[in-house]
């Protein structure tokens, strides 16, 4: 069906948009959702009388939802389509309550819409409302209160992530293989996306797959879950990521160069498995500049980075590859980037399959590591985000599943993009296997996380669960059975108001919500 509607999604940005924004402005992506529902609108519109027959070569997939799940739920418009079937439909005798007649009715009329508008002048004719981002009211700015699973006491459970008295909005998801985190990381996807897909505040995300299950095409149904589709999946051994790593610096300083210099040839040292000596990380920095140099510090590549280190290398030692070498030749070699820019890593929803990937090797690690780095050059850029008198805007989340791979190192883009939190209206999730990942030498992960969720453990960490629910003693030890105790599908939590009172547990069990 998206595939269908494209010519009509994109005959209306095109009307929506102007030829040229300033920095700060973008141009209107329209979400598929909407379109969907312009389209069955302008369907509705026509009288043309209704017969059953015509619904026949209009079957839809009954093994998944055909329609996000929010199609219908937003600004409580159900009723009126309902009202609007039920008068188009008025002479036909069916059984309403049958779901897969109901998504054949509803697709045949997304598809007589899509012809009403294709004709000549029917957008202008059609278009009276233009979602323009300038436009926006802070007051519209979405509730993000994601409805997880149940309580022990079977009330609803909610993690509320945009209110202003939330101190940051870090997610951290700790379980086993087995424990049901996979499921867990789409149900909070699946809240964010439903809460604010269709609003002015959509909250998009970009997720590190290590295990491919999410990239996965058997799978496929997830995604519209999340409201996007397999466009959103992004792989880099198929083709280069779209969009390159490094930093535009024209008409910036030399001496930015010089510093970003510095931090990238630290970034490759720590990805490398083999020590890199300290003239090796010099000529590494020095490489890095000349390439810029010589690019006029337009964004450089991994092989003008190779050939500068190479060429500053003595003439006998230059055909000898060195710890540097063998990082930048496999970076080369395996063409993971483009050379420039061709997508925009936070207007959109996107799923970076690291399924093919060693998940300790190098290129996983530098996959992670630089697309970290871009979404830090892209926050830079931004304005703060909006805020009215409860909420504050949230622009993307992070996910990196397994992230334990990237916590073992002193891991700088990471550090600074937590750093960044709601500054910028950006969130992160961050999801091991151990609550021990986080304990990190580098970098606190774990002190200032809002939502400490942890599933079933291998092995318990007394350090950790003391500085994450404040417990000792006697309660440091029922809090440990509990966790021994978790069945799939299950965590514990942080009892905030408990904490901060002194009083009662420290924590609440959870049942999450089956999902996928």
């Amino acid at each position: 069906m998206h595939d269908r509607i494209m010519d009509v999604k994109t005959l209306l940005e095109q009307r929506l948009n102007l030829d040229e924004y300033t920095d700060n402005v973008r141009p209107v992506t329209l979400n598929f959702s909407v379109v969907l529902r312009i389209c069955l609108l302008a369907g509705l519109s026509d009288k043309s009388p209704r017969r059953i027959d015509d619904l026949a070569n209009y079957n839809m997939t009954l093994s998944r939802t055909p329609y996000a799940t929010t199609f219908f739920t937003k600004s409580d418009i159900g009723s009126m389509f309902e009202t609007l079937l039920k008068l188009r439909y008025h002479d036909v005798e069916a059984d309403w309550t049958q779901a897969n007649l109901v998504s054949r009715v509803l697709g045949r009329e997304i598809l007589r819409g899509r012809e009403i508008l294709l004709k000549e002048g029917a957008i202008d004719e059609w278009l009276t409302y233009a979602p323009l981002r300038g436009g926006r009211s802070v007051s519209a700015i979405p509730e993000l209160n994601l409805l997880i699973g149940k309580y022990e006491n079977d009330m609803d459970a909610y993690l509320d992530i945009n209110s202003r008295s939330i101190a940051n909005t870090q997610i951290l998801v700790a379980g086993t293989t087995g424990s049901g985190k996979s499921n867990l990381l789409a149900v909070l996807i699946n809240q964010i996306r439903s809460a604010s897909s269709d609003t002015h505040y959509p909250v998009n995300f970009l997720l590190f797959d290590y295990k491919g299950e999410f990239s996965d095409p058997s799978n496929a149904e997830w995604l519209q879950k999340f409201d996007t589709d397999s466009r959103a999946i992004l792989n880099p051994i198929e083709k280069p990521l779209p969009f390159t790593p490094f930093k535009d610096f024209s008409g910036r300083p030399i001496n930015e160069v010089n510093l970003y210099a510095t931090s990238l040839a630290t970034a490759l040292s720590a990805i490398s498995p083999a020590k890199i000596s300290s003239n090796m990380d010099n000529r590494l920095s020095e490489a890095i500049i000349n390439a810029y140099k010589a690019k006029r510090l337009k964004p450089v590549t991994f092989k003008d980075v190779l050939d500068n280190y190479v060429a500053l290398l003595p003439g006998k030692k230059q055909d000898e590859a060195d710890s540097v070498i063998s990082v930048l030749s496999q970076l080369v070699r395996n063409n993971i980037f483009a050379d420039e820019d061709k997508i925009d890593l936070i207007h959109d929803c996107y799923i970076i399959n690291l399924g093919g990937f060693e998940k300790d090797g190098i290129m996983a690690k530098a996959i992670v590591y630089f697309v970290i780095s871009k979404l830090n050059n892209i926050y830079e850029k931004l304005p703060k985000q909006a805020v009215n008198d409860e909420r504050v805007e949230l622009r993307h989340f992070t996910i990196i599943d397994e992230a334990h791979y990237m916590l073992s190192f002193e891991n700088k883009p990471l550090q600074s993009l937590i750093a960044i939190g709601r500054n910028k209206g950006m969130s992160i999730i961050l999801a091991t296997q151990n609550m021990e990942s986080y304990k990190s030498r580098y970098f606190d992960f774990y002190a200032n996380a809002q939502y400490p969720l942890i599933m079933k453990q291998q092995q318990q960490n007394d350090s950790v669960l003391k500085d994450l629910f404040g417990v000792s003693g006697g309660a440091l030890q029922e809090i440990k059975q509990v966790i021994a105790g978790l069945q799939k599908g299950e965590l514990i939590t942080k009892d905030a108001n408990n904490m901060a009172l002194g009083i009662g547990k420290h924590w609440q069990k959870i049942k999450v919500t089956h999902l996928i």
